[in-house]
């Protein structure tokens, strides 16, 4: 298990999530959520989320999830299912550990907005690195 420090040192590295508005919410063992308030800079020109806004709200929950128990943990594949529209409000992304060996995981994220309406569905898969025995 990974410290909560440790957690909170690596989601304030992230200059890309940080930049987007996202806010980390909790993180535990092979979980993690994630909120992103909507500002007019997340919106495509049909007014509604872009999707880039989304998958990168999913990927960041993703990231915080894999690397939580404290091995470095990088993606190899994900993919995103656009469920229906947002435009506005918070967005909550909530990753959940699916399956883990040593070297491979896989998580599922759901994207929802505060009326808990499903927004998007994100799977990804990470290579987990060996950690050095000194």
């Amino acid at each position: 298990m990974v410290a909560r420090e440790d957690s909170a040192r690596f989601f304030a590295a992230d200059a890309f999530a940080r930049h987007n508005g996202i806010e980390c919410i909790e993180v535990a063992p092979g979980r993690a959520v994630v909120k992103m308030e909507v500002r007019d800079h997340h919106l495509n020109s049909h007014g509604t989320v872009h999707g880039g806004a989304l998958f990168t709200l999913a990927d960041t929950a993703f990231a915080l999830a894999s690397n939580s128990h404290g091995i470095p943990a990088a993606a190899i594949n994900a993919q995103i299912s656009y469920l229906t529209a947002a435009a506005s409000g918070p967005l909550y992304a909530e990753a959940e550990e699916y399956a883990v060996n040593p070297k491979l995981a896989s998580y599922t994220v759901r994207i929802t907005n505060d009326a808990a309406e499903k927004i998007a569905i994100f799977q990804g898969m990470v290579y987990r690195k060996t950690p050095r025995r000194d």
